[in-house]
């Protein structure tokens, strides 16, 4: 019996880890994406440059949130 719970436990601790895994890599990815998004908002109010800029930093943002679903995706 002893030894059904702790096969049950590791299991149980091995799922649990992969799924922090994923989550400890990926949301600082988002965080910095986030980020990265805000200084486009900033930098767009600068004329005619602004606008092309934010709208490189909104394609790095959803590369980087394609990536990080993607890692999520992993089945550890």
């Amino acid at each position: 019996m002893n030894l059904i719970k702790v096969v049950l436990l590791v299991m149980i601790a091995m799922y649990l880890t992969g799924c922090f895994f994923t989550k400890a890599i990926t949301v600082p990815m988002r965080g910095v994406g986030a980020m990265i998004s805000g200084v486009g908002a900033v930098i767009s109010v600068i004329p005619v440059a602004g606008n092309i800029a934010d709208d490189a930093l909104e394609e790095v943002d959803d590369a980087i949130d394609e990536v990080a679903d993607t890692i999520d995706k992993v089945p550890i």
